[in-house]
């Protein structure tokens, strides 16, 4: 890389690029088909099988043909009878599951259950790698609280690549609380799931082709897309609608609203319910995050409206409230009880410290090393974590294993919004910011077999903003 590209501050392990700190700097300009209009698809509820108490999900991972753009088919990777993304795993609190992945490509992938709680080897990292034409089927008992969650890839300097050719999809989790509240519930029709994403397309096909610059920054797309169509229409009943919505892109943060500045509640973050839904009017979500929210369109029949992203002045989708409500239902003032934050019940401390250099990135000084354990967490002890971005560009934190509360941002307990205040596995930490965040480990020990810690933008944890710790 060119001198003049960027320079590095030494003294704070910072990387500044001279022309600035955001967004994409070259501009594509290849021509694409007209745009396919479509209705919002709705992944499909992929149904198991029953075997000897164990309920299995077959997901066939292959090369497939998608249809972005009017007379043109797109190759993507795919799963199932899918041609982008997959089906949604719908899974009960105490089931016993086996998540079958085969894998029909050409290339070695690893599939990530990105949310779950499961031991490390059943976690799908790099370490659990599946050659072409290999299967493998990570099997445990469900032990966690309603959410949303995904699965993807997680292969060594290679998930950016394939999350960006179509390997994602949604894992919905529920418990008997979840089933009790007088939430939306029916998938499809008023419980829509987004998985929203930005791509660049060449002549019509994906074109993952990032600049080091790009790398640098992460890679951020022009054209915007939800659930694998761009800017579909969703038609829904005149009633409260749910979202389940999870940021698949690769890089970009979105600053998600409604095109008539209406307020929403938002009630659940990653990895459950918020004690009480939240009223906001904009939903930041960086890459991996989810948030479940609830809009009440009861008085906007015969209405449109479009769910927008802010920060990029783009559409995912224009929604028509074009039918009569057959079903209603009524969001509750209490959704759950959280446990109490008690910071004082923390028996240590860790830093973890964002840097980049000569094109790569570290934790701690360090670049990802399959070979090496950076942490060894004690099972069952409170510890807060520290995480400095000592960059002048945006990075988020996840975490493997577990989930976290977020106690501060930038030194200060004022500054955690009230819609962060649930669990969480992933956490936005803009550039020179930094995060504490409240974790304990349970359930699951491995001496050997890691965990992982990471930069959830994913050119990031590719060039090596990633590491490994053990449960012991």
């Amino acid at each position: 890389m060119h001198r003049r590209e960027f320079l590095v501050f030494s003294s704070v392990t910072s990387l500044l690029f001279v022309t600035g700190c955001g967004g994409n700097s070259s501009s594509r300009n290849s021509t694409n088909p007209a745009v396919k209009t479509l209705a919002l698809p709705i992944p499909k509820l992929l149904k198991p099988t029953m075997k000897n108490g164990i309920q299995h999900y077959d997901l066939d991972i292959k090369e497939a043909k998608h249809t972005f753009f009017e007379g043109k088919l797109t190759d993507t990777f795919a799963i199932n009878d899918s041609s982008y993304l997959g089906p949604t795993l719908l899974l009960q609190q105490g089931d016993r599951v086996s998540i079958n992945y085969k894998n029909n490509l050409k290339e070695t992938i690893t599939m990530h259950g990105h949310g779950m709680h499961v031991p490390p080897t059943m976690d799908g990292t790099a370490h659990q790698a599946i050659a072409p034409n290999q299967a493998w089927s990570p099997q445990y008992t469900v032990n966690q609280k309603a959410c949303t969650n995904w699965y993807h890839p997680h292969t060594m300097e290679k998930t950016a690549e394939q999350v960006y050719q179509g390997l994602a999809g949604l894992i919905i989790v529920e418990d008997d609380e979840s089933k009790a509240l007088d939430l939306p519930k029916r998938y499809g029709v008023d419980d829509i799931p987004l998985v929203l994403q930005d791509r660049y397309f060449a002549n019509g096909q994906i074109d993952y082709s990032p600049s080091m610059r790009e790398i640098m920054h992460g890679y951020t797309g022009d054209t915007f897309i939800a659930n694998g169509a761009i800017e579909p229409t969703l038609d829904v009943e005149a009633k409260q609608i749910r979202f389940r919505i999870l940021n698949g892109s690769n890089s970009s943060v979105y600053e998600l609203g409604f095109s008539d500045g209406r307020k929403f509640k938002q009630i659940a973050t990653d990895n459950g319910f918020l004690e009480a839904p939240v009223s906001i009017s904009r939903l930041r979500l960086s890459p991996a995050e989810r948030a479940e929210i609830v809009i009440d369109l009861s008085g906007d029949l015969n209405q449109r409206l479009e769910f927008k992203d802010y920060r990029h002045s783009k559409t995912f989708m224009t929604i028509n409230v074009s039918k009569s409500a057959t079903q209603v239902t009524t969001l509750a003032n209490k959704l759950t009880t959280l446990d109490p934050i008690n910071v004082a019940s923390a028996v240590r401390t860790r830093s973890f410290v964002f840097s980049g250099r000569r094109g790569s990135f570290q934790i701690n000084g360090k670049s990802m090393d399959m070979k090496r354990i950076d942490e060894r967490v004690p099972l069952g002890q409170t510890e807060i974590w520290e995480v400095k971005n000592n960059m002048g560009m945006d990075h988020n934190f996840h975490i493997h294993a577990t989930h976290f509360r977020l106690i501060e941002r930038d030194g200060s307990t004022s500054n955690v919004a009230e819609n962060e205040k649930g669990y969480k596995d992933v956490v936005f930490v803009p550039a020179n910011g930094t995060v504490k965040l409240l974790i304990k480990m349970i359930d699951y020990t491995n001496a050997t077999v890691p965990y992982m810690y990471h930069c959830h933008f994913l050119e990031h944890e590719d060039r090596g903003m990633m590491g490994q710790f053990v449960v012991v």
